[in-house]
């Protein structure tokens, strides 16, 4: 019954698009996602403002120091919220990986690169507290799905943001390298509809940590020749980058397949505990 669910969930998301996601991720979380195994700590303050907050799963068998996991959800810069990501934190605390849900300012509140400073401040935040929970702040990964896979990236690759010591990157359905822009809101959010210094794909030669991009080759919302474009780019620059995609997956159901009672969908999960083992 659950396989089933999770196919007939899977097509209408694919359908819908992503406003569908944040009504049936609630729904998710009641019916499919165990509630044991680990802990949630809730709203940890990483920084001023009501958005500067994240959530912290830990896994209950906690092997010290573990690894860290900071996960960024998308929306396109303008919506999302931790609070509907319970399905990611499961999927990773159950594996042994202390996880981090941030949430991060959206437009119109700010535009860039606000949304990538509170990256940043979350980062910090947790490699000066990951060892208070058992954690190890030398192996601290950054995620992201789409949107939150831009931010993830720009933290790694553009020195401007301040941050190092990232062990690795875990880019889903990232868009790295997606001008020019036609969208009003996404001119207005980036300043302009070809600052190429806005694009994570630009700083791509630089010295960075190892990244794995996932992406669905059926993905009409962020194409997937951005991860093979930025795929490209870091290898040729000397970095160690890993590229997999999912044959007929899209934008949302790539995600979806880290849930419980989805995971039949793509190897996302095994593919991304074994970077993070490796790193």
């Amino acid at each position: 019954m659950l396989r089933a669910s999770a196919r007939f969930l899977s097509h209408v998301l694919a359908i819908a698009g992503g406003g569908l996601l944040a009504m049936c991720v609630p729904l998710l979380n009641i019916i499919a996602i165990p509630k044991s195994g680990y802990s949630l700590r809730r709203d940890l303050r990483y920084g001023d403002g009501p958005r500067a907050r994240l959530d912290l799963y830990l896994p209950d068998a906690l092997k010290a120091p573990a690894p860290v996991l900071l996960f960024f959800y998308g929306g396109s810069w303008q919506s999302g919220t931790k609070n509907i990501y319970r399905a990611l934190g499961e999927a990773f605390a159950s594996a042994g990986v202390i996880t981090a849900v941030a949430d991060y300012r959206l437009y119109p509140e700010v535009k860039y690169p606000a949304f990538i400073e509170d990256g940043a401040e979350a980062f910090h935040f947790l490699r000066e507290k990951a060892a208070e929970y058992g954690g190890d702040p030398a192996r601290l990964v950054l995620c992201g799905h789409s949107a939150g896979a831009y931010i993830a990236a720009m933290l790694a690759c553009n020195p401007k943001f301040g941050v190092d010591h990232v062990r690795g990157v875990i880019g889903i359905a990232g868009p790295y390298d997606f001008l020019p822009l036609y969208d009003p809101v996404l001119i207005d959010i980036f300043g302009g509809d070809r600052v190429m210094a806005t694009q994570p794909i630009k700083y791509a030669h630089t010295k960075s940590p190892p990244m794995l991009l996932a992406h669905g080759t059926a993905d009409k919302t962020v194409g997937p020749g951005n991860s093979r474009r930025m795929a490209k780019r870091l290898s040729e620059a000397g970095n160690d980058v890993a590229l997999i995609e999912y044959p007929g997956r899209g934008h949302l159901d790539i995600v979806l397949s880290l849930a419980h009672g989805f995971r039949h969908l793509t190897t996302l999960r095994e593919d991304m505990l074994r970077f993070i083992a490796a790193n």
